[in-house]
């Protein structure tokens, strides 16, 4: 049965939870569920430093903060941390309280910013960046076609799981031990039934001579 509301607007921070983990991603935009832990905790105060909206100019580059975002050809809503100007060129910063990950998850929510910025402006938006607070450092980010495609693809992926309300299975693997919703997921135990009841439905299959 498909949702009433599978053609809202998804939020842009949806597509980094999809990349990390679907379930995770589910848990949070499909069943509303959230909790805190460290890692959490610690990005909420970092971004609370760049959640007010100000503007200000450094070294003749301009810089927006919290900037309201959408897109209508993706059906994405959400806010940049920080937009420069460099001229008239949109320069999206996403802030991340950790260091650089194994996996760039970060690259499809920058990119979506910017995806949703070229469609609000009219500005070709070819590269921004991740600021990494535990370094102290930015990564720059190519919005390439493949990054592009990327996301187009998750939002594709996203919407289908809103619409059919299934929840996917967990992952059971290293990204939950830092995940705020190990707890309400239950990753061991419900990847325990399912490996159960793999080996119940082997013991009966007859192999073939």
């Amino acid at each position: 049965m498909l949702d009433d509301k599978a053609d809202d607007p998804i939020m842009i921070s949806a597509l980094e939870h999809w990349s990390y983990c679907p379930r995770q991603c589910a848990l949070i935009h499909l069943e509303q569920t959230f909790d805190e832990n460290l890692y959490t905790l610690r990005g909420n105060a970092l971004h609370a430093r760049v959640d007010e909206p100000t503007s200000e100019e450094i070294e003749g580059v301009r810089v927006e903060r919290a900037v309201p975002l959408w897109s209508k050809r993706l059906g994405l809503v959400g806010k940049a941390d920080v937009v420069e100007f460099h001229g008239d060129t949109p320069y999206p910063v996403e802030y991340k309280h950790g260091p650089r990950r194994e996996h760039e998850h970060d690259d499809l929510q920058v990119c979506a910013q910017a995806m949703c910025l070229e469609e609000m402006i009219g500005k070709a938006v070819p590269r921004g960046a991740i600021f990494h607070h535990s370094s102290r450092r930015r990564r720059e980010v190519i919005f390439d076609e493949s990054l592009r495609h990327g996301v187009e693809e998750a939002v594709l992926a996203i919407r289908k799981m809103l619409a059919e309300r299934v929840l996917p299975p967990p992952v059971n693997d290293k990204r939950c031990d830092q995940c705020s919703l190990k707890e309400s997921c239950l990753p061991s135990v419900i990847g325990e039934q399912g490996r159960a009841k793999r080996l119940v439905r082997d013991l009966f299959v007859v192999p073939v001579p």
